[in-house]
């Protein structure tokens, strides 16, 4: 067997856009249930989300199977981190609050196997090379990885040209929430100020011949970015959907009361009309 393809990260090299969705519920059944609905990119969140090296592993595990990339954010940009979540099959890292060149240039060295990199060798032990079934895996792992640097905050925004422009960083996402606060505008991603900024990034990112993306849940918004040349787009969160439509649908029984007149006749296991008095809370 040969190493895959990082078709993902080829999506983004072709200026192709990718639409995502957000996993914080930190469980692999969910996951696999959202990697078959048609996203092109999951992201497994390591880092305000309860994710470990095993539930990751478990999470990498279940959507292996679906065409949907899974996009493995850790925590901090930790070298060791990096190695043991490359080792576990994640292709594409996500790495947050990244604020100088020379940061992301320390990333893309943890990313790679020497020369071009310090990432430790251990395929033969793991799931990144089947155990070594992927006879070529030391030859092709340096050019199938995908580094995706996280902007947040003012810091990182003045800095962005240049850390955008290292060789080896494959996209720059900015995180609206973070930025947000750091300008004065805590829980508020949409303030004028702030999409400016962000538009603005949007652009830089571009000139750099460098993929831009952002998580916006907001539909009209997330289609402006994409409108302004963002290419990869998360457009939703599982928590934040299982919070609506549960929600939802609690809200239309609780409304107002429900009688036998409103409950169908539906037959038991018997046969026997099921009928059932309901009420209101």
């Amino acid at each position: 067997m040969n190493t895959p393809e990082n078709l993902f990260k080829q999506a983004l090299a072709r200026g192709e856009p990718q639409i995502g969705l957000w996993l914080a519920l930190a469980d692999a059944y969910a996951a696999e249930l959202c990697a078959g609905s048609g996203f092109d990119w999951l992201v497994l969140d390591g880092e305000h989300a309860p994710n470990d090296l095993r539930t990751l592993l478990s999470s990498l595990q279940s959507v292996a199977a679906y065409p949907s990339h899974p996009v493995v954010r850790l925590p901090h940009g930790d070298a060791t981190l990096i190695k043991q979540v490359l080792d576990i099959g994640a292709t594409t890292l996500l790495i947050p609050m990244v604020e100088s060149a020379a940061q992301a240039q320390q990333l893309v060295s943890a990313m790679h196997y020497p020369p071009q990199g310090i990432r430790g060798v251990g395929s033969s032990i793991a799931r990144s090379s089947r155990w070594s079934r992927y006879a070529d895996y030391l030859q092709q792992a340096n050019e199938r990885v995908c580094l995706l640097v996280q902007v947040e905050n003012k810091a990182g925004l003045d800095q962005l040209g240049a850390i955008a422009s290292v060789d080896g960083v494959d996209g720059v996402f900015i995180g609206p929430a973070d930025l947000s606060a750091s300008m004065g505008y805590l829980g508020q991603p949409g303030h004028p100020e702030v999409r400016a900024a962000i538009d603005a990034a949007i652009k830089t990112i571009q000139v750099a011949g460098k993929a831009a993306g952002i998580l916006c849940t907001d539909e009209m918004l997330a289609r402006h970015y994409l409108a302004l040349g963002a290419s990869f787009v998360a457009v939703g969160v599982d928590t934040s959907l299982l919070v609506q439509a549960s929600s939802s649908l609690i809200a239309k029984f609780k409304s107002a009361s429900v009688t036998t007149a409103d409950v169908p006749d539906v037959p038991d296991a018997l046969g026997a009309p099921n009928v059932r008095t309901v009420s209101g809370y």
